[in-house]
């Protein structure tokens, strides 16, 4: 069983601080672990994939050790996958301030999960948005059909952090986990099954690629896997502009000829 209970700091300029919020493994998770992430500017913090029931009691501890949950103005999420949002009833309870931000194509979902909005969801429209944080600003980076239909990466632009969703993600072999990316050719092994079967579109994640070259972001922070900093965030963006994925690798097998 891995857990790494604490945070660990992935920016800090004294005003500004990014933070990943430990880790630990379910045994129906089968490798693929979950990433929480804190942003915090000022006296205000953003909470980045926060996740599903299972992780909400050390992602809570974690982030009450750095800021009170009730500073908390976002609940960000990237889509509506139940490892992400699973969550969001006990985050609206110990962060009652907070906002949730998510593709306005989920917005009408949230109530089936037994949770009343009561005016507190913000819906991204297709094309992003930004969202100010103290005294800084977070964009939703659009990311459709990798691999949800509304999926949105969040791009922390004083800390040049990108958090990527699932673009990025890595079934760990059993017993293995690592924070950061070290031998990018090992963990593409890690990556690619994942990529194929998850992202929909090779189009999609060619657009994807193209748009995040331009951001130059100095980390890439994916939601399940590790992450990608220094010279494996261009090797990472070069090994996604090659690789085929979704209905133009299974079209045969699934459909044939």
């Amino acid at each position: 069983m891995i857990k790494n209970m604490n945070s660990y700091p992935l920016y800090d300029d004294g005003d500004h601080k990014v933070y990943w919020l430990g880790i630990e493994e379910a045994e129906d998770e089968k490798g693929i672990l979950t990433n929480q992430y804190l942003v915090i500017d000022g006296n205000e913090g953003a909470l980045i994939e926060p996740g599903g029931f299972f992780v909400f009691s050390r992602v809570l501890k974690n982030v009450s050790s750095l800021i009170p949950p009730t500073q908390l103005k976002y609940l960000m999420y990237s889509h509506q996958d139940p490892d992400v949002v699973a969550g969001l009833n006990l985050w609206f309870e110990y962060a009652p301030l907070a906002k949730l931000v998510i593709s306005e194509l989920w917005v009408r979902f949230i109530p089936h999960m037994a949770v009343l909005s009561a005016g507190r969801t913000v819906g991204i429209p297709d094309k992003g948005a930004e969202f100010k944080l103290g005294n800084s600003v977070i964009k939703a980076v659009p990311a459709h059909y990798l691999h949800s239909p509304g999926n949105f990466g969040f791009y922390d632009e004083k800390s040049g952090i990108l958090f990527s969703t699932d673009i990025g993600a890595a079934a760990f072999p059993e017993g293995e986990w690592y924070l950061f990316v070290e031998d990018f050719e090992e963990h593409a092994g890690y990556m690619e099954g994942f990529h194929q079967r998850y992202m929909s579109s090779t189009k999609a994640l060619k657009a994807w690629v193209r748009s995040v070259r331009k951001l130059n972001p100095n980390v890439i922070a994916p939601q399940h896997g590790a992450i990608f900093r220094d010279g494996n965030v261009s090797k990472f963006l070069d090994w996604l502009d090659g690789l085929e994925v979704g209905i133009d690798v299974f079209e045969k097998e699934f459909y044939g000829d």
